[in-house]
């Protein structure tokens, strides 16, 4: 049997590439392969209220309109998409080629008193602009009570 000569800096680039890769994945670009081998990737989204109007904003660089549908699903707020950077040239020998395709999906819940009637969306430069006018309706409630037991009463015990 031969010997196998221990390299550290072989296991350092190992490791390094490994926690690159978990990284980008818990915190970076979030690329996973899709259907038909196509790339999805979830785009960056704020969302906040300001004077009782729910706002959205999503990252969608390179994107183009007639590629985006933004819709409402009962209280879901989706937009898909798809991405085309850059187109492939084919009579080229690439290097390095990190450009693609993607697609993807976001599923947002609107708060409760959302009007989804009343939603606006506007594209420009990138950004979508999702506004949708939030009533003061609050869930109502009430306390419910329970047969059998009389107030202030201790239960039976059990021996």
């Amino acid at each position: 049997m031969l010997p196998i000569r221990y390299d550290p800096i072989r296991e350092l680039s190992t490791l390094q590439r490994e926690m690159d890769d978990l990284f980008k994945r818990m915190f970076g670009s979030t690329r996973e392969i899709g259907e038909a081998g196509m790339m999805t990737a979830v785009p960056a989204v704020n969302s906040y209220m300001k004077d009782g109007v729910f706002h959205l904003e999503a990252e969608l660089p390179g994107v183009d309109t007639d590629k985006l549908d933004v819709r409402m699903d009962d209280r879901d707020l989706v937009i898909r998409g798809e991405r085309r950077i850059m187109q492939k040239k084919e009579d080229v020998d690439y290097l390095l080629q990190e450009s693609h395709l993607s697609t993807f999906e976001r599923r947002m819940t609107l708060p409760v008193g959302a009007d989804i009637e009343k939603a606006h969306a506007t594209y420009q430069n990138g950004l979508l602009e999702v506004t949708v006018p939030v009533t003061k309706k609050e869930l109502s409630g009430r306390k419910i009570p329970i047969e059998g037991i009389e107030a202030g009463k201790k239960s039976k015990e059990i021996h």
